[in-house]
């Protein structure tokens, strides 16, 4: 006689019949999808609160200004925001939107706690973010070399290692381009250490931590970021379409958009597929490196380069959370032609002016100046310095000057730390009321008198040429021919000549995108290069 065994999991002898085991295993099935829907439904209750992804865990609030808090609630909910003594309460609108804004906040290097609860009729609903700390945010965007990591960058064990930075926090925008302005992006806030820095911005890193260094505030920073972008891309559709100069770039766009056809394009890529491969094993039979392959044909529509893709996808989702200023790192992408170089003199302060007036704000804004390096045109490098040099007739705005921190072969330079400190200097003194000096000498103007051009510059204190007699200056008469010049220092002046050019018209300062250049100021920052002239640069 066979002994029932009992099962531990249900209790039912195991001698049962397969009918009474097959019923026993139904009612614990149903059993168990009834306590999962009830503990679903438990946790719904709890749920009706939205908020962005910046309103999480381990966030940084701006300190000194309104803060905005916004999300989405059941309609007509009743919502209260509760932060450090204060408690704002609003209604959401029949979509179910709200928002509130806090007092200007004292910074705060303790963990606090920011509580958003929405009452309705029947059950109350609360969102708690832990360790939030108040202290200065700065958005940090632009395309490859802004999106540069920590541990991409020299000296990487010793950053890791001295990485230990809880006050420091970063956000990275994960979300991709949009065509059409989004609320909503990925994210989420990591606190610096040695385990977390390397997948940092390394410039923004390197910025916040001078910052931190410096005021003893908590930073953090926003990085959005993408490589291989173009300045188009990260302004809005509508802050464009008035601009003449970006007038062709929309023009082509809306061009690609409309041939689009899917079938023609992946023919065309078969098409290119069977030539590079062709090209391979040629390239392989000859003994040189063989070429690329060819991208999939995208939807153009959707691509990130598409004017204002990611300014929808990636700058819209942000607004109006409460900032500082923000940093730039981006040029490199519309340096390729001379006309695409001389549009960014109007993209760059468009660009600054679209998200001021969407944050409603004119926010400190700084960029870093393209630096030396082997461009595949040299003009459209060239112009495109000029035009951040041109665009610091923006009020509240910045510049770091990176030559001497570029690479001749790599347009990914390593020296982010310098970077970073470069564009500190400049937050530190305009932005914190600092003393120091922030930039190397600007161009301000030139007086000719006979064969003599004599160039005036702004912080240009301790003017003085490294390694010789200034370097890198070029000088034409009314024949646009430039010849070598020599150049002496006289105070905070250089006079620039040359025998070859009796009555001089023009001077132009390490015109090149790698150019030769030595002039510094006592700070032991880098002049800008500069052209006196405005004639027209051949493509």
């Amino acid at each position: 006689m066979n002994t029932p065994i009992p099962c531990p999991c249900c209790s039912v002898p195991a001698a049962v019949s397969r009918a009474s085991r097959s019923r026993a295993d139904l009612a614990l099935r149903s059993s168990f999808v009834i306590l999962v829907s009830s503990f679903c439904l438990l946790q719904k209750a709890g749920a009706d609160i939205t908020l962005p992804s910046f309103f999480s865990d381990h966030m940084v609030l701006q300190s000194g200004a309104p803060v905005p808090v916004w999300g989405k609630a059941e309609p007509n909910e009743t919502v209260t925001v509760e932060f450090e003594g204060q408690k704002k309460t609003t209604e959401a609108d029949a979509a179910g939107k709200w928002s509130v804004k806090l007092d200007p906040l004292t910074v705060n290097g303790a963990g606090l706690e920011l509580t958003v609860t929405a009452t309705p009729k029947s059950k109350v609903a609360t969102r708690k973010i832990s360790d939030v700390l108040v202290g200065e945010v700065w958005l940090c965007s632009g395309q490859s070399n802004m999106g540069f990591t920590v541990n991409r960058a020299q000296n990487f064990a010793v950053e890791k290692a001295a990485a230990t930075l809880p006050k420091i926090r970063m956000f990275t925008v994960n979300s991709g381009p949009a065509v059409e302005p989004q609320e909503s992006c990925r994210g989420s806030w990591a606190v610096c250490s040695p385990d977390t820095v390397g997948s940092f911005s390394a410039v923004a890193y390197f910025f916040g931590r001078d910052l931190h260094a410096k005021l003893g505030f908590p930073v953090g920073l926003i990085n959005s970021s993408v490589g291989g972008t173009e300045i188009e891309a990260w302004i809005s559709l509508d802050a464009q379409k008035n601009a003449p100069e970006v007038k062709p770039t929309l023009e082509d766009w809306d061009k690609r958009v409309a041939s689009w056809n899917p079938e023609n394009a992946k023919a065309q890529f078969l098409k290119q597929q069977i030539a590079w491969q062709a090209a391979v094993d040629a390239a392989k039979a000859a003994g040189k490196t063989p070429p690329r392959e060819p991208q999939i044909p995208s939807n153009p529509k959707l691509d990130k380069n598409r004017p204002a893709n990611l300014y929808n996808g990636k700058i819209s989702p942000l607004i109006p959370f409460a900032i500082k200023g923000a940093i730039w790192y981006q040029g490199e992408s519309n340096a390729d032609t001379v006309q695409r170089g001389l549009a960014y003199r109007v993209e760059l302060p468009l660009l600054i002016e679209d998200w001021r007036k969407r944050w409603g704000a004119t926010f400190p804004f700084a960029w870093v100046q393209l630096p030396d390096f082997n461009a595949r045109n040299s003009e459209g490098w060239c112009l495109v310095r000029e035009a951040m040099l041109q665009s610091l007739k923006v009020p509240e705005t910045g510049m770091a000057i990176a030559l001497g921190l570029g690479e001749a072969t790599d347009i990914h330079p390593i020296d982010k730390q310098d970077t970073g400190h470069r564009l500190a200097l400049w937050a530190m003194d305009t932005v914190y009321g600092g003393k120091g000096e922030w930039s190397g000498p600007l161009y301000t103007g030139n007086k000719i008198d006979g064969g003599d051009v004599t160039i005036t510059f702004s912080h240009a204190e301790g003017l003085m040429a490294k390694g010789g007699a200034p370097a890198g200056f070029v000088i034409a008469g009314e024949d646009k021919q430039w010849k070598p010049a020599t150049a002496k220092i006289s105070g905070a002046q250089v006079i620039v000549s040359s025998p070859d050019v009796p009555h001089p018209v023009a001077v132009r300062y390490a015109w090149a995108d790698n150019p030769n250049f030595n002039l510094y100021n006592a700070a032991g920052l880098p002049a800008s290069p500069f052209r006196t002239d405005d004639w027209p640069v051949a493509p």
